[in-house]
């Protein structure tokens, strides 16, 4: 698993959108049992919150103490610096894993390992993300996707190729559940697109290699704007213990 996301753990925190109660509800109208939940790659725990309040007990791991240490406190909630890949749990453990916005930096084999194990048997595993925002102004929306096709174009990691094809090119060894279509809503500031964009690893890996900012050509347009309607496709995978026939 890759740690990207530790040097900007605050940002992060505070720039990343946050899923709707709509999805929460359709997740956990599959959940027969509500003991234990397990949210990997949890980074800043922008899903543990939303799952805190109908789990006895919440884990939330991630390899990087950076991002856990930002994440929100609650009783119910350990916050566990472990890799994806090998965790101590025990077997049959959890009535609910997910993986939000993470997965495609993990070791598929290994990780789903992880979660054959730990997973009861009726169980529920959920891989969640978001693709590419899309704003309502069609002019800066334009400007957005040209810097994230083309100026970016090469700073990307190749595991973020597994987002732009909307996780359906992930190996997913479950019996799979067809989920309805959601979406992230929000109405931003332009300092908060700004601040949002400045956490994509592309522009981190462009700054580290030509020492400048590519968003830079766009900050005055962005910092004026007062209101920016913005969406978000969400990547939703959903399935249960394949069973021997």
């Amino acid at each position: 698993m890759k740690d990207l996301f530790s040097e900007q753990s605050e940002l992060y925190q505070q720039a990343r959108p946050s899923y709707p109660k709509l999805m929460i509800e359709a997740l956990l109208a599959q959940i027969k049992t509500r003991v234990h939940a397990w949210d990997c790659g949890a980074g800043s725990g922008q899903l543990t919150q939303l799952l805190a309040p109908y789990f006895q007990d919440v884990i939330a791991t991630d390899l990087s103490q950076n991002q856990l240490d930002q994440a929100p406190r609650f009783a119910n909630v350990q916050y566990l610096q472990q890799a994806a890949e090998h965790t101590t749990f025990p077997n049959q453990y959890f009535d609910f894993i997910t993986v939000a916005q993470a997965i495609h930096w993990f070791d598929f084999e290994k990780f789903y390992a992880e979660v054959k194990r730990t997973l009861k048997p009726d169980g529920i595993f959920a891989v969640i993300g978001y693709g590419l925002l899309q704003l309502e102004d069609i002019e800066l929306n334009q400007k957005v996707i040209q810097l994230y096709t083309e100026t970016l174009n090469g700073f990307w990691d190749a595991e973020r190729s597994y987002i732009d094809e909307h996780y359906q090119s992930i190996p997913f060894p479950f019996d799979e559940i067809i989920m309805p279509s959601f979406q992230i809503e929000l109405a931003w500031t332009g300092q908060q697109l700004w601040d949002y964009l400045n956490t994509w690893s592309a522009i981190k890996h462009y700054q580290k290699q030509l020492n400048l900012n590519p968003l830079d050509r766009l900050k005055q347009i962005i910092l004026s704007q007062h209101t920016i309607n913005v969406s978000f496709p969400i990547l939703l995978r959903v399935g249960r213990l394949r069973t021997l026939k």
